[in-house]
């Protein structure tokens, strides 16, 4: 890679690209590169992969000459869905004789760099067909609910309809552990009593809080605490309750405007289920037992160890085949399939569990199905990295190009937020985290995007934090300031920590809850609704120049309301400027009602000068004097 450039170029600059990022199917983009030096021609080459991820030609366009220093070009509208790549061929004179160079992407931010053809790094260009996620989802508070944890409402206190082979906890407050074999395997699954009556018991506290929808880990009828290894799709596990409970919570959480979403385990079953039958402790012909049953080609059976595929070689877990008709027609198709009966009972969405092994055709049909049996739905999927360009099984996913999925699971923001709090990464690459996916999702997508601090499958965030309670609550700020679905892993409020699972699957501490961490979740998502552009705004991030203060800026172009987030990491106060095309900062912080400022800050020299103290954030109203006088 040489140093010198030829060409300057910045795809998140909108003077060389525009519109930024990702591009409908029926729009185009101008772009633009100022040349440095003299070059004989320039070609704008855009690449799609085949199905084996081969790299090939679809679009070369040449750069005409506008200006002294200036080439431009149109791209016409890319009408396939699809994630293209782009990078630029220049030939110039170099060391006495015509040469071909080519220019890509630098790793990070938008700028280009000159780079071998054989280490070429492309610009990503998202093309997709327009698909909008409903305002109820974008603009609500995600609650994730690990039900058998969270609340028993029984008056008894005691579990309903325990299972055989189990163990109950002597007190709520025990710590979860497991009971397991020589090989590891658990031999007696453990329970709190956790259930739906519970969470009924608790719609007012979840409503206080500020949630508006509720993701319940799986509910259907299985042999473990977690229910990931599906006994019977259409059975409320008997622990947690029944349907007409089941129904009285949609009805008492819709009357209270919250949301139902449920987490559907599609790409693999359990073997004590009434599909396998495995331990024949279901009335059924399993698959496992009978080779005329009616579920025996959802499974594939070898002469391995075990007998059969199973789910990254768990024996509870057999793989079934998604794309079996039979298969499809029972979770999807049927007029009483998984997927309508539950759609149809009120569940207004479905998270789709280790999307990245479900085959593309079967998320489409489920995104079909879910949209035919309730319009205002959304579709969710188990992501951990960039949606957008996903790779798994050597397949290019298709996941945000308009007939998947409508949300994805936000493991990046987390990843890039607590990365920058412990010091690891500075301000600038945390803006060039948040940025390339801000350019690679479409902007629904990305609104739609949940950001997550913690689940059932990582470590609690105070955990992960050291306990330091200042640091969790900027990575709460963040995440109820950004642009994006925020999402919190019961408990978190409460300050519940926990290592990997199974210790981040502790129960809710009711009446052991710390106050002033609830407080502030509840004062952050207030804060969050009453600032129209916190809930609705575009997002511009802000280049401090100081590696421990991340700022950016939210912002609704049809409107005057905008505002500045500052968040200083470091153990020492911090004095930015910022050059802001406005006049006035109020400072709101998240006790925010309207008329109730802080610090109000003027212009000096043309910038404002903003101090932040050690290990805390600082949320501004900006105003704009010239627009305010003409009201």
């Amino acid at each position: 890679m040489r140093m010198c450039k030829t060409i300057s170029f910045n795809s998140w600059n909108e003077y060389f690209k525009a519109p930024f990022g990702a591009l409908k199917v029926n729009q185009g983009a101008d772009i633009k590169v100022i040349v440095n030096q003299e070059v004989y021609s320039i070609y704008l080459i855009i690449t799609k992969e085949d199905e084996n991820l081969n790299s090939e030609e679809v679009r070369r366009i040449q750069l005409n000459k506008t200006d002294d220093n200036v080439y431009e070009c149109k791209i016409d509208p890319l009408l396939t869905p699809a994630v293209y790549y782009y990078y630029f061929e220049i030939e110039v004179a170099r060391d006495g004789y015509n040469q071909k160079i080519f220019y890509g992407k630098v790793k990070q931010n938008g700028e280009t760099c000159e780079y071998n053809f054989e280490n070429l790094n492309k610009y990503q260009l998202t093309v997709y067909e327009e698909s909008k996620s409903p305002d109820w989802f974008k603009e609500g508070i995600l609650y994730h609910i690990f039900v058998d944890r969270f609340n028993n409402g029984n008056r008894t206190g005691k579990p309903s309809n325990p299972k055989k082979n189990s163990f109950i906890y002597a007190n709520w407050e025990d710590d979860p552990m497991y009971i397991k074999d020589e090989n590891g395997d658990i031999i007696r699954w453990d329970f709190y009593g956790g259930n739906l009556k519970g969470i009924i018991n608790k719609l007012g506290y979840l409503k206080k809080l500020g949630v508006s929808i509720i993701y319940l880990s799986p509910v259907f009828e299985s042999s473990s605490n977690h229910k990931y290894n599906t006994g019977d799709y259409k059975k409320i596990d008997p622990m947690f309750g029944d349907e007409e409970i089941f129904k009285e919570l949609i009805e008492k959480a819709n009357a209270k405007g919250i949301s139902i979403i449920l987490d559907g385990v599609f790409s693999h079953t359990g073997a004590d289920s009434i599909y396998f039958n495995k331990f024949n402790n279901y009335d059924s012909k399993g698959a496992y037992n009978n080779e005329d049953s009616p579920y025996r080609n959802w499974y594939t059976f070898d002469d391995s160890d075990v007998g059969y595929k199973c789910w990254w070689g768990i024996k509870d877990l057999p793989n079934v085949d998604e794309l079996e008709p039979s298969y499809i027609d029972y979770i999807i198709k049927d007029e009483e399939s998984v997927l309508n009966k539950w759609t149809k009972m009120g569940v207004k969405g479905w998270r789709l569990d280790v999307v990245d092994e479900l085959p593309d055709k079967f998320v489409t049909e489920f995104k079909k199905g879910l949209k035919n049996s309730e319009i205002d739905s959304v579709l969710i999927g188990e992501v951990w990295e960039d949606a957008s360009n996903k790779i798994s099984y050597g397949e290019r996913r298709k996941y945000l190009l308009g007939k998947q999925l409508d949300s994805a699971m936000g493991y990046p923001f987390r990843k890039g937020v607590l990365s920058f709090l412990k010091g690891e990464i500075a301000s600038y690459e945390l803006n060039d985290i948040y940025m390339e996916i801000k350019e690679n999702y479409p902007p629904d997508a990305f609104k739609s995007n949940l950001n997550l601090l913690g689940t059932h499958d990582v470590r609690r965030i105070k955990t992960e934090l050291n306990n330091d309670k200042d640091m969790v609550k900027l990575a709460v700020l963040a995440q109820m300031t950004f642009e994006g679905v925020p999402y919190i892993y019961y408990g978190d409020e409460a300050g519940l920590e926990g290592e990997k699972d199974p210790d981040n699957r502790r129960t809710y501490p009711w009446k052991n809850e710390d106050n002033d961490m609830l407080d502030f979740y509840r004062n952050s998502i207030q804060t969050r609704h009453r600032v129209k552009s916190l809930l609705k705004g575009e997002t511009n991030f802000i280049y401090t120049m100081d590696d421990d203060v991340f700022a950016y800026e939210r912002y609704i172009d049809s409107e005057d309301e905008s505002c500045l987030i500052v968040i200083n990491r470091s153990d020492d106060y911090k004095c930015i400027d910022f050059d802001l095309d406005y006049d006035l900062l109020d400072e709101i912080g998240v006790k925010y009602t309207p008329g109730d400022y802080g610090v109000t800050l003027e212009k000096e020299n043309g910038k404002f000068e903003v101090d932040i103290e050690p290990k805390s954030f600082m949320i501004f109203k900006m105003k704009n004097i010239q627009n305010e006088e003409s009201k």
